[in-house]
């Protein structure tokens, strides 16, 4: 990979405006495809985001912005989708353009619900992307902090070693450290899982379970993800590493974890459509509960799930969370 190839990032949410924050440290130019008009015409007019990390401020001849997901694809080398899973395939059902012979990054937490794929594997099978042109961003690192300047760590997963490296130095800075890896199937399926687990730990915090289960729970999850990961994509890995647990950890604990908030309001009370509509982010792994435990169901060899159940149980079969989670501490050890 070249050093004056085009970056451009499709997606004006959280974790889209971090992202370009950060390769805003380091290209003079970014292109940026957002689907809103308005969203597009507030940030050449005020500089930043008006409604996601509103603080960050954007120097406007480093952006190239458009509404036309074409115009983008076709400008940019390396695209950086950052669209939440379940709007991926509509936006992706307008493009026109060949994009196989591009860098494909994804940075979307979750699996597309219309061909039950990995998004890696979606852009492989629906848009001839070669494996080795595709790559995904895990962290632990939260948007919120990203904006904030706080030191943060980021894994680019990537079968070509020299593409996830120029990945990984365009998204570098004095407060972005990076790591590469190989591990694309088995990143994407923790970057989606660790969602799952954090939405169990809202749950756990709404329903008055205090820190000392909640160490029992993120312990089991990390286990468990292992497990779900081994069955999917068999591969030397060591689970601690930042990818997987670190992830885990930040999404499961953190108060800017949009699915840890969910999850609260579920154990607080609130019905799935209620809690989606009190928050103005969209908290994937509601997404991911499902696609994992259809996976898991429709696997052969299926293993044992009983956090990924439990979250499955209160937000698709309405069961009760109260109810759910005393099972539940029967199986965790």
């Amino acid at each position: 990979m070249g050093e004056s190839l085009k970056y451009a990032v499709f997606g004006a949410g959280s974790w889209a405006t971090a992202i370009v924050k950060m390769l805003s440290e380091n290209l003079d130019e970014i292109g940026w495809y957002m689907r809103s008009v308005y969203t597009k015409e507030h940030l050449l007019r005020e500089q930043h985001n008006p409604n996601y990390l509103s603080s960050v401020e954007f120097h406007l001849e480093q952006l190239k912005l458009s509404n036309d997901i074409n115009e983008m694809a076709n400008w940019a080398d390396v695209l950086i989708f950052v669209i939440p899973s379940a709007f991926i395939h509509s936006e992706l059902e307008k493009l026109t353009v060949d994009i196989s012979d591009k860098t494909i990054v994804s940075a979307v937490k979750g699996i597309v619900p219309e061909s039950g794929l990995l998004v890696g594997e979606h852009f492989n099978e629906k848009y001839n992307v070669p494996f080795e042109s595709i790559a995904v961003i895990a962290g632990p690192c939260h948007a919120e902090e990203v904006a904030l300047e706080r030191l943060s760590y980021l894994t680019i997963s990537c079968w070509d070693a020299k593409k996830a490296q120029h990945i990984a130095d365009s998204l570098s800075s004095d407060y972005i450290k990076t790591k590469i890896s190989d591990d694309v199937i088995g990143i994407e399926y923790a970057v989606m899982l660790k969602n799952i687990y954090a939405i169990a730990a809202g749950i756990a915090h709404g329903l008055g379970y205090g820190d000392n289960f909640q160490s029992i729970l993120m312990s089991n999850s990390i286990r468990e993800m292992k497990r779900f990961i081994k069955k999917m994509h068999k591969m030397k890995r060591n689970i601690n590493n930042s990818a997987y647990l670190g992830d885990l950890l930040v999404t499961g604990y953190s108060t800017f974890s949009r699915n840890r908030m969910f999850g609260n309001m579920i154990g607080k009370g609130y019905t799935v459509k209620s809690a989606q509509m009190e928050m103005n982010m969209v908290a994937e792994g509601y997404y991911a509960t499902k696609s994992a435990h259809l996976l898991n169901e429709t696997n052969k060899n299926k293993t044992r799930l009983p956090i990924i159940r439990a979250v499955y149980d209160i937000l698709y079969e309405n069961k009760s969370p109260k109810k759910i989670f005393k099972k539940l501490t029967e199986k965790l050890d």
